[in-house]
């Protein structure tokens, strides 16, 4: 239930977790520095607390150029008053500050990926002092993290609310339970290249729910991700008991159920191994069979030489595209998922 050690965490905070009440305040992270010796970096927090009942843990802004996650947030953290729920609702709409107020996915303080350093530091940089107050001081706490992202500057995914394979079945069932009570167009078991340091991975080792989601991406957002993300959120209160009243189907706003979609193996991924211009040939949410040609990459330094074509490994949906035109060698160019049968 978080780490155990003698020492508290560097970073504090002006909120009371356990007070009932709506409080607005802040995290101070220890940041001395040439413009400011006794420096600090005040990281927002919103707690709204009535009563025993479940505790929601919404966090937006992990990556500092995912905007659904913060927008739909501080509309909550706004519009939620404690005397509407039962339980409490914990709300860091910038997690990682610094890269928010940068637009960048890494932090410009330190120049770490705040989803690569759970459990963190305590002794550590800005980004992994906030992670280890998370760890430490937030997480046992909840019993439900709920961390919003989109595809960032460099992604685009068709909008879907993300879980993983989870070896303990209950778990799986409960996780699986409120992805699809947040409503998303789509369900995605992913299968991460690298889930070290994820705070995906610390709450599930913990034995907690832990949904994300991948809603769009380029930079932006659109009418569409906010409301998935807008909906998506209150869909988690409702399962959860927090508000009294009644998840939101896909259904009921006219729109198909959730598909639920997964990445099973490493033919899924579809890998850059040259560097140039990234020619689209299939878009994103289109369906392709296996061999289907999905883009190339042209040399433009080399004019005479032929472009290299990359075509899909499997059958499936092309649930994730590079954005940018410049592609690197090791950069993903697409990501192709399949059905999945939860039954």
């Amino acid at each position: 239930m978080g780490s155990k050690r003698d020492k508290p965490s560097r970073v504090t905070s002006d909120v009371d977790l356990t007070a009932d009440g709506k409080q607005f305040g802040y995290l101070s992270v220890p940041h001395s520095r040439n413009d400011s010796a006794w420096g600090s970096v005040r990281v927002p927090i919103v707690v709204a607390k009535n009563g025993d009942g479940p505790t929601v843990f919404f966090t937006g802004g992990n990556h500092g150029d995912e905007y659904e996650g913060p927008i739909a947030l501080l509309k909550l953290a706004r519009s939620l008053e404690a005397s509407q729920i039962t339980g409490r609702v914990i709300i860091m709409p910038a997690l990682n500050l610094p890269a928010v107020r940068a637009g960048t996915r890494l932090s410009p303080i330190d120049g770490l990926n705040m989803n690569r350093v759970f459990p963190g530091v305590r002794e550590g940089t800005v980004t992994q002092m906030i992670a280890d107050y998370v760890y430490t001081t937030i997480l046992p706490h909840a019993d439900v993290v709920v961390d919003i992202h989109a595809g960032g500057k460099t992604m685009s995914l068709v909008p879907c609310a993300v879980m993983h394979q989870l070896e303990d079945k209950a778990l799986m069932d409960h996780t699986m339970a409120a992805l699809l009570a947040f409503g998303a167009p789509f369900g995605l078991v992913l299968q991460e290249l690298d889930s070290e340091g994820m705070l995906d991975t610390a709450v599930e080792d913990m034995g907690k729910v832990f949904i994300s989601t991948e809603l769009g991406g380029g930079g932006t957002v659109t009418t569409d991700t906010v409301g998935i993300a807008d909906s998506g959120i209150r869909n988690i209160l409702c399962h959860f008991g927090l508000i009294d009243e009644t998840v939101i189907t896909p259904q009921a706003r006219g729109l198909p159920a959730t598909r639920l979609m997964h990445t099973p193996d490493e033919d899924c991924l579809v890998v850059a191994n040259d560097n140039g211009l990234y020619e689209i040939l299939v878009d994103l949410g289109r369906e392709v069979a296996a061999g289907t040609p999905i883009g190339r990459i042209h040399f433009y330094e080399t004019p005479e030489r032929a472009p290299s074509l990359y075509k899909a490994r499997r059958s499936g949906m092309i649930v994730h595209r590079h954005v940018p035109g410049l592609i690197q060698a090791g950069d993903c160019l697409a990501l192709i998922a399949t059905d999945y049968d939860y039954s």
